[in-house]
């Protein structure tokens, strides 16, 4: 409940024509603490022993209640299932996340992934009890190298920035072995933020570099900034503006020349999975989010999971753990003593976590590879460009696209359709909620002002991208009538709760509930 809310408001929702806050079956659900009645209980409980001396804690008594709401078994399944029918995810409907590949995952990944033998394992276990796990990461480790051509993969970083901050690592290994102090590291102005943190992670000054009037980086400027202390350029491709990087194979000779290697962002794998070799494009490392692309729902936190494709100039330095075969068996090197490691030539950075990698990630990976194949994880890519220009075709008389001609797996526009209305991004992107659609990323890429970033994805059909396009043209139309200002100012108006003041909620967020007696009392 937002600070400040009357709890009968709460009770009642915004504005509802009812008396009890419900609208059809879409049910008022209050915090399980306010739906609490003092003794009320879903089990019966016997009464304790009793013991000699009096109680078995030691004197140590209660002195108030838990602050557990009492409930019956009904109140409870009915309250979490209310809560779980509020929640928008991609089994809902369409969610065109930019830059995020909010796609569906098959459920057949689902189940081998609960396979007893698989979902029961432990780290602990002794590697003799394992070798069946220890095959599946070895042959995910494959196919993300021959999908990519790199020679090498670190298969244990935890997910995206995890996978950056490895092949990071990797880079100041390998100059480090060389000698080479160097300490700048080059980032695009469109990168993900979470490149420039990572280089800064790492221990590098990091300086932007821009990009050209087509949406690509500028590769005078880049070279103009390449010198004897950079030590690497870190890139997306395709970028955070949907456009792939053309001049990538030149970026990358340029850097080479000068001494610097090269990282590239991943995140955007799903457009050019099966379609590009990442070797061919010079690139010396690269994480891929295995959520995004690879079938692992992902978003709230997790799960996720970044294997990082190592150069061979990058991968004699890969971190521990990894698998090998051996006469014997599957074997995981988890220490730079072992002989496997050395005789491999391997000089690992250290560990990037404590376990193995997010092993239930790899088996839904696996299982989305082997079922859709080389071919269809190439139709995959085909299906998300096109997705994304359709939406792009379809859009640009009524939106403002950022950047001319086609795109890659995702569809830029910026604000200036809304010029002159009153409505800003936020407005349009809370008035599609009452459509039925989650929004897109907004205001991101920062180069791009106001900027709506659309992501379709692969697994989303002509009839329901159809229907999202008739409501974004919709609603442009209806922002530009000079009529609508009030009511894009106050969407959503259909959602149980309407919109907060988004500036209070994250400065001053009310993270505890507080029993009103508390509140009065205090």
């Amino acid at each position: 409940m937002p600070e400040g809310m009357n709890p009968m408001d709460a009770m009642q929702g915004a504005n509802s024509p009812t008396v009890t806050g419900n609208k059809g079956l879409q049910v008022e659900e209050p915090l399980i603490f306010e739906m609490d009645s003092p003794g009320k209980s879903a089990v019966d409980l016997p009464p304790a022993p009793e013991t000699a001396g009096g109680d078995r804690l030691g004197g140590l008594k209660r002195k108030g209640r838990v602050g557990l709401p009492g409930l019956s078994e009904p109140e409870v399944v009915r309250h979490y299932t209310r809560l779980s029918q509020k929640n928008y995810g991609i089994d809902t409907g369409f969610f065109p996340l930019g830059s995020c590949t909010m796609k569906h995952n098959p459920r057949l990944n689902e189940k081998l992934a609960r396979l007893s033998g698989f979902s029961d394992v432990h780290p602990f276990q002794p590697t003799k009890t394992v070798q069946g796990a220890l095959e599946l990461i070895d042959t995910l480790a494959d196919w993300l190298k021959r999908m990519t051509g790199m020679p090498a993969v670190a298969m244990s970083p935890a997910a995206g920035a995890h996978g950056e901050l490895a092949g990071m690592l990797a880079i100041r290994a390998a100059l480090e072995a060389r000698g080479d102090a160097r300490s700048i590291v080059l980032v695009p102005e469109s990168a993900h933020g979470t490149n420039p943190a990572t280089a800064a992670a790492v221990g590098y000054k990091v300086r932007s570099i821009p990009a050209n009037d087509a949406g690509r980086v500028d590769v005078d400027a880049l070279k103009d900034a390449l010198g004897p202390d950079v030590a690497a350029f870190m890139i997306t491709n395709p970028n955070t503006c949907g456009l792939f990087e053309r001049d990538m194979v030149e970026i990358s000779a340029a850097c080479h020349e000068a001494g610097a290697l090269v990282y590239m962002d991943g995140a955007n794998y799903n457009a050019i999975m099966g379609r590009v070799k990442i070797a061919d494009l010079g690139v010396d490392a690269m994480h891929i989010n295995l959520h995004k692309t690879f079938s692992t729902p992902h978003g709230g936190g997790g799960p996720g999971s970044g294997p990082t494709v190592l150069s061979d100039a990058l991968a004699p330095f890969a971190p521990l753990p990894f698998v090998v075969k051996q006469d014997s068996g599957w074997h995981l090197v988890e220490h730079e003593a072992d002989p496997a490691c050395k005789g491999a030539g391997k000089t690992p950075f250290g560990r990037m976590k404590g376990y193995h990698g997010q092993f239930g990630v790899f088996v839904r990976a696996l299982s989305y590879m082997m079922s859709m194949g080389g071919d269809g994880l190439r139709q995959a890519s085909d299906d998300a460009v096109l997705n994304a220009n359709y939406l792009m075709a379809k859009l640009s008389d009524v939106l403002t696209p950022s950047f001319e001609g086609p795109t890659m797996h995702e569809a830029l526009f910026d604000d200036r359709f809304l010029k002159d209305t009153g409505v800003s991004t936020l407005d349009f992107s809370k008035a599609l909620i009452d459509e039925g659609f989650h929004p897109m990323t907004m205001y991101f890429p920062l180069v791009v002002h106001g900027a709506l970033l659309m992501e379709p994805t692969e697994t989303e059909s002509r009839q329901t991208l159809d229907v999202f396009i008739t409501a974004v043209r919709a609603l442009a139309e209806k922002a530009r009538s000079g009529q609508a200002k009030e009511y894009f100012a106050a969407a959503p108006h259909l959602t149980p709760r309407r919109r907060l003041d988004e500036t209070r909620a994250a400065r001053k967020p009310v993270l505890r509930w507080t029993a009103p007696e508390a509140t009065a009392d205090a």
